[in-house]
């Protein structure tokens, strides 16, 4: 959400149009033929982005900013359709299914496949290798915050209360439920989690005072904390964020919980390199220009627009952190 100094976030319409058959040409090449008619080199037809989560959340504003943006490059239509649940699972199943020709994509988030995979069976856990990496897109910073009306101000002043705290969370499997669990074992505040589908309920629901606290994306918290509605707590992230400069860290506070969320686009497992390309330099492209600059500045957002393989690397790495940290707490984020 925006800072004091911008205007609301605004969503971007997609346009829906009907989607593009491919069919692979004998030299190798991809030839694609819209629903409007004629042959041509990708792209001739609309690419979908689905978005794991409802209207007005970072990954679906995200999601509309960079669809705008790459749609313009490629002169193409690029709508955006909401399929929320579980964490994004969903959405992702349905992707790892589609056809793998560069018109259905989607924006996806790290914490799907690296703590997700801690709350469910092997079986069930969404693998990043059913996906082929575009690029990495940006990183969301993890604020613990409250009501003004709870006259709360730190972690300490949580175990001081003398009562179990209701924190809400943006979901289970979430890096807004890990970073809550880790701070509560690590300071004993007795606790119980309570999860939303998505920031927008859970922020809702922080401002209606149906919870003590709410870990939410800084992005969707920053606009009701610097209009004096929210109180923050504690931010997650490795140094104070220059979003909320004077906001202390977990670990600045005695309690050494780093939890971040970032973002990256996907294809469906084996798309073609050549679409894979004019994806990737369509959205370098779209992060050069002004507008969407000035969009990451808007919704707190830090840009994180690395290679696949820094991507993968970071995705391992949180992996075997998160899990080592829960295996150390016994915690078990499925309940």
């Amino acid at each position: 959400m925006p800072t004091s100094r911008t205007a609301p976030r605004r969503i971007l319409l997609g346009v829906v149009g009907a989607a593009a058959a491919i069919t692979l040409t004998a030299c190798g090449g991809v030839k694609t033929t819209s629903s409007g008619g004629g042959d041509g080199e990708y792209p001739t037809g609309n690419i979908e982005f689905s978005v794991g989560a409802s209207a007005g959340g970072s990954t679906d504003l995200i999601t509309r900013s960079l669809a705008k943006g790459i749609g313009k490059e490629l002169g193409v239509s690029t709508p955006v359709l909401n399929k929320p649940g579980a964490n994004g699972a969903l959405n992702a199943k349905e992707l790892q299914s589609a056809k793998a020709d560069g018109y259905k994509i989607a924006v996806q988030n790290a914490s799907l496949f690296t703590i997700t995979p801690l709350t469910v069976s092997a079986a069930e856990a969404t693998k990043i290798d059913s996906f082929d990496v575009i690029s990495g897109i940006s990183r969301d910073d993890y604020v613990m915050a409250t009501s003004t009306q709870s006259g709360y101000k730190s972690i300490d002043d949580l175990k001081k209360a003398g009562k179990t705290i209701r924190y809400g969370t943006t979901g289970v499997g979430t890096g807004a439920q890990l970073a809550s669990a880790l701070t509560f074992k690590s300071a004993g505040v007795e606790s119980t989690a309570v999860p939303f589908d998505g920031g927008a309920p859970n922020l809702t629901a922080l401002l209606g005072n149906q919870v003590d606290v709410s870990t939410m994306q800084i992005g969707e918290a920053i606009e009701n904390i610097k209009g004096g509605k929210l109180v923050p707590l504690a931010v997650f992230s490795q140094e104070r964020i220059p979003f909320l400069p004077d906001v202390k860290t977990a670990k600045e506070q005695g309690y050494d919980v780093q939890v971040t969320q970032y973002r990256f686009l996907t294809a469906p497992k084996g798309t073609p390199e050549n679409v894979k390309t004019k994806l990737l330099d369509a959205a370098k492209k779209t992060f050069a220009t002004a507008e969407y600059k000035k969009f990451n500045e808007d919704n707190s957002l830090t840009p994180m627009e690395v290679s696949p393989q820094e991507v993968l690397t970071s995705l391992q790495n949180d992996s075997t952190t998160f899990k080592a940290q829960l295996d150390k707490f016994g915690i078990n984020l499925a309940g």
